[in-house]
């Protein structure tokens, strides 16, 4: 990965979501030295420190970014931009802060015409199995393109949306998407455990049954429904508690939780006003 952008990057906040980003970095080839974080925390700090990255309380003097990502709560980025716009200036912002918009982020930092990219990636990046979804303003270059695609393949894969609003569809749907994975896991496990199974053994059963699931759709050109269909054999086990899930209106029910996230992705970014 031979970006120059890429080697001046600095992050503000040091929580898991920017640990797991920078981890994807330093995995790829990147010296530590590449980058720089802000955080107060002693522990974003010790966090950091295992990956020979430097982290400061301030801004550090020494170090001129071409790109900053902004890693913290949605509630304190108003704060967080109006401290440090006099740095911000000419600089790509990369936002990863759930409903906070670009007009915010450029009104915040004091910047009308500021090239920022807002993401939305989401906690397997931790793993570099995330998916991420970006929106560019218009006058972001091909270089901020480019050098955002890179920052975010490093811990997964890339979805580029054409509006903003879109930033909420992938916020409701691969942002919120693992809780409603591991929820679908924990009653999973906890239905092997009402047949018999311990504890540990149920875990297993659940965790590859969900990662070889995953693993076989993602590599076969068939879609899930003739994926479904082909484990599924008329009057079988998989069509008795299919057919039992389409009873509770399983399908649904997942499709209503996904609306409710956007809905409420919708909420924080007008309340973030």
């Amino acid at each position: 990965m031979q970006n120059r952008a890429i080697q001046n990057t600095l992050f503000i906040g040091g929580g898991n979501m920017a640990y797991a980003i920078l981890g994807g970095l330093v995995r790829s080839g990147l010296p530590a030295s590449s980058f720089h974080v802000i955080d107060p925390s002693p522990e974003s700090a010790a966090k950091m420190a295992e990956m020979n990255l430097r982290c400061t309380v301030d801004w550090p003097e020494d170090f001129k970014p071409d790109v900053v990502v902004l890693a913290v709560k949605p509630q304190m980025m108003q704060s967080v931009l109006n401290q440090q716009a006099g740095h911000l200036k000419q600089v790509l912002l990369i936002s990863i802060a759930a409903g906070v918009s670009v007009a915010q982020i450029q009104l915040w930092s004091a910047q009308s015409d500021a090239r920022v990219v807002r993401c939305m990636p989401n906690t397997p990046a931790l793993v570099a199995q995330g998916i991420s979804g970006l929106y560019f303003t218009a006058n972001c270059n091909n270089a901020d393109h480019t050098t955002s695609h890179q920052i975010f393949n490093s811990c997964g894969e890339v979805v580029v949306v054409n509006t903003e609003d879109e930033i909420n569809a992938v916020t409701a749907i691969s942002g919120s998407g693992p809780g409603y994975v591991f929820f679908l896991m924990e009653a999973l496990a906890q239905a092997a455990q009402n047949l018999g199974f311990s504890e540990a053994q149920a875990n297993l059963l659940v965790n590859q049954t969900f990662l070889g699931a995953a693993t076989l759709a993602k590599q076969s050109d068939d879609s899930f429904a003739t994926l479904r269909e082909k484990v599924t054999s008329k009057g079988g086990t998989t069509f008795a508690g299919l057919e039992q899930l389409r009873a509770l209106g399983v399908s649904s029910a997942i499709q209503g939780a996904a609306q409710a996230a956007f809905d409420r992705a919708v909420e924080l970014q007008k309340n973030a006003g």
